[in-house]
């Protein structure tokens, strides 16, 4: 059995094919997703998706959202996705040290909540890239 799994971001659809399984990063803990799950809504968190194609896992970095399972149907609706394999590491490593510079320069409530969150999307880029499966 396969699971049917559409990734879409308010611009673009990032990813519409089959898959044997998924690992999503949710706002309670990563669960995993085979064929015949449970159907479940949940809210997903700012961090890795993984993919398993056959033998072969890819990964996807998401920027938290919500995904719909159910009927070996997964979709995943995120402010916006990135493809492990279309990042740039050089670009990724960059923001990140750029975001954690910001972290520290922070001041006030509302600057530190937003470096925070510039800091947990650099984060997950790099992961997508640094993933090992």
């Amino acid at each position: 059995m396969i699971l049917s799994l559409c990734v879409l971001t308010p611009n673009r659809i990032v990813w519409d094919s089959e898959v044997k399984e998924i690992i999503l990063s949710t706002n309670s803990g990563q669960i995993g997703v085979l064929p015949n799950h449970a159907p479940i809504a949940t809210a997903i968190d700012i961090g890795i998706l993984r993919i398993r194609l056959n033998d072969q896992w890819l990964t996807m970095a998401l920027m938290g959202g919500f995904a719909r399972i159910g009927n070996n149907e997964v979709t995943v609706l995120v402010n916006d996705a990135e493809k492990g394999s279309d990042i740039d590491p050089q670009e990724a490593q960059q923001t990140l040290e750029i975001a954690e510079a910001n972290l520290r320069k922070a001041e006030g409530k509302r600057q530190i909540i937003e470096a925070n969150l510039a800091l947990r999307r650099a984060r997950a880029r790099v992961e997508a890239i640094n993933v090992i499966s």
